[in-house]
């Protein structure tokens, strides 16, 4: 049974569906197996009309049980009777052109990147049956450059006693002898209960790592006395302390208090569980997809995870089952005490730091030994409903890769698109010294935009009619754009752009700053992105995403945005990337050549763009789609 998230009376609650019987399945290898179908899926975040439908009785006991009790351990979306339809035909219609997407098919959780012997390798969550979660394997590409992708056969699929329902997510480490080995959460009955596997490549000459073995010794890590067995899942990569142990940690949860357990080994074989946990936090509920990293505090090169000098900080980021997106915070890793304590810059629950204020989730980071950088993946669901993934025959994409590294205030991370990326840009337009008045759009011509890379830097010379800000929004700059968008006008803006628009912007897709006045003469800056007109279909899920932005525009007036358009994703990258947002979007007029770039200002003062520079993408190898 499928229950959506519902609006009676104006009080919303999330109600998550019903588990149902585990069912068989065949896959390539002719081995079958059962796989759970419940997994990971960003909720429909819809209001129904249960009138309509007829569910009234059935809702209203649903919504009383979820609202009064914690039973159910993990909220996805599980649609049985698509798990297995196969699509006749794959529509190419807002298809990414230069995102990770394999040729068909549903996608989610980015899983264990590496490098190895000249090849990037992405493991990620795939349905190879159907655009919906289910039936999930680990599919596998490879990349010399982190751009174009050659898919290869799935690494691991469920087929023994510890992974029979379901092989859900996980991370690679590098040992000594460069060695790779993959963990992951194997689900071993029809209870969900989640134990930790390790799977080692078959062949080491093989720089493809085609096949994997995975050890009968298995599970290596069962969940202990007081470990909640189904909220106990996806092991981040291990690191190596100068006591001669491995270290990693698994996510989980007692009631509402989040918890990121620790264990220990001295052979990758045997693990113990610590007496405490690295760290844990009240009222966040389910930590999933947890990653623990060092980071410089000198300079912008990437550290390994078993990096131990004392020049670093540590970042612990977790993904909220409860709330569907994630939050990092930066502090201090005790390595005699195995204990971490944030350094209290940030709120260490839903109103943290976020590398991703929008549609982005599970995301993993690995050190990248040839450039000497960490990179980041995310996962972008799509915002549509499963009737039309079903018909397009695709669904989820991972988000451009990001270089990450600490801003120099110590205070919160900075990302930027790997450079490769940059290797794609074609075509290319540039506006400088244009100034927008108040009420103004100016079209950016010259390049097919629904495939394009803009960055742009404003000149905001004034800050005198800057609107006040209200402090009951300070943790909630999602709720602040919702009541001003894009077409609200302000003071000092919203400025910024409309891409993914049709000429007379009927359909458009706003990204853009506001700046607010606060307290002690201090500004608030405000980036959100508004997609609220970015679509004429119906039944669209159209949220807006925001977060606030930590620059002084009284010191330095110039405030810098790059966005990254893809048909149907606009990634943002606000201050060099001090703020970044992605969101999907589905255009039916604002597609291919028909697709428009605009400059906007529906503020009270001038805005002037320093400079803009524009180029048209280039497609990939993309899996050979």
């Amino acid at each position: 049974m499928l229950i959506e998230q519902i609006d009676v009376a104006q009080i919303k609650c999330r109600v998550l569906s019903i588990l149902p019987s585990p069912v068989s399945y065949i896959f390539p290898s002719s081995l079958t197996f059962q796989t759970h179908t419940l997994k990971r899926e960003r909720e429909r975040e819809m209001s129904i009309s249960y009138r309509e439908r007829g569910r009234w009785p059935i809702v209203a006991v649903v919504l009383v049980l979820w609202c009064l009790s914690e039973r159910v351990e993990s909220s996805h979306v599980v649609y049985r009777e698509l798990q297995s339809v196969s699509p006749a035909i794959i529509s190419p219609i807002l298809r990414t052109g230069y995102h990770f997407q394999p040729p068909m098919h549903w996608i989610n959780d980015p899983n264990g990147p590496l490098y190895y012997k000249g090849f990037y390798h992405l493991f990620y969550q795939y349905n190879p049956y159907g655009a919906v979660w289910g039936n999930i394997v680990w599919a596998h590409s490879v990349s010399t450059d982190l751009i174009n992708w050659i898919a290869l056969e799935p690494a691991i699929y469920p087929s023994k006693p510890f992974d029979n329902f379901g092989c859900w997510s996980g991370s690679a480490t590098i040992l000594p002898g460069n060695k790779p080995a993959i963990f992951y959460t194997g689900i071993i009955d029809d209870k969900q209960t989640q134990v930790q596997n390790v799977a080692y490549p078959k062949n080491l000459s093989d720089p493809y790592l085609r096949e994997w073995i995975k050890p009968d010794y298995n599970p290596i890590i069962a969940p202990g006395e007081g470990v909640n067995g189904t909220a106990f899942r996806d092991p981040t990569t291990a690191w190596f302390g100068p006591d001669g142990h491995w270290r990693t940690v698994v996510g989980s949860k007692i009631n509402l208090k989040g918890k990121v357990l620790l264990y220990r080994s001295k052979d990758f074989k045997k693990w113990t569980q610590a007496r405490k946990p690295l760290h844990s936090t009240k009222g966040t509920g389910m930590l999933e997809c947890p990653d623990f990293y060092p980071v410089s505090v000198k300079n912008t090169v990437g550290l390994d995870f078993s990096y131990n000098g004392k020049d670093a900080k540590h970042v612990l980021k977790a993904s909220l089952d409860l709330n569907r997106y994630e939050f990092y915070t930066i502090g201090t890793y005790d390595r005699e005490k195995d204990i971490y304590t944030p350094d209290g810059t940030s709120a260490d629950n839903k109103y943290g730091l976020r590398y991703d204020y929008g549609n982005f989730y599970a995301s993993k980071t690995f050190f990248d030994p040839v450039k000497q950088r960490r990179i980041l993946w995310g996962w972008a669901n799509e915002s549509d409903i499963a009737d039309a993934d079903k018909e397009k025959g695709w669904a989820g994409i991972q988000l451009i890769p990001r270089t990450i590294w600490l801003n120099p205030s110590g205070k919160q991370l900075l990302q930027w698109p790997v450079e490769e990326l940059n290797s794609l840009r074609g075509r290319q337009v540039s506006v400088s010294g244009k100034t927008v008045k108040s009420g103004e759009c100016f079209e950016v011509t010259g390049i097919m935009s629904a495939q394009a890379d803009v960055e742009v830097t404003f000149d905001v010379s004034s800050l005198d009619k800057a609107e006040p800000f209200d402090p009951k929004y300070i943790n909630d700059a999602q709720a602040l754009c919702a009541i001003k968008g894009a077409d609200v006008k302000g003071g000092v803006g919203p400025f910024g752009l409309y891409v993914l628009a049709t000429s007379e912007l009927l359909e458009k897709t706003a990204v853009f700053f506001r700046v607010f006045k606060a307290e002690n003469n201090k500004h608030m800056v405000l980036m959100c992105t508004d997609p609220t007109s970015s679509s004429l279909a119906p039944f669209l899920y159209k949220p807006t995403f925001a977060g606030f932005v930590d620059v002084d525009l009284t010191k330095n007036s110039k405030i810098s945005l790059r966005t990254l358009i893809d048909h149907s994703v606009v990634e943002s990258f606000g201050a060099g990337g001090k703020t970044c947002i992605s969101s999907r979007v589905y255009p039916t007029a604002a597609q291919g050549e028909k697709a428009k770039l605009f400059l906007f200002n529906n503020g009270g003062c001038d805005i002037k763009v320093s400079q803009l520079m524009a180029w048209e993408m280039k497609k990939p190898l993309m899996n050979g789609a």
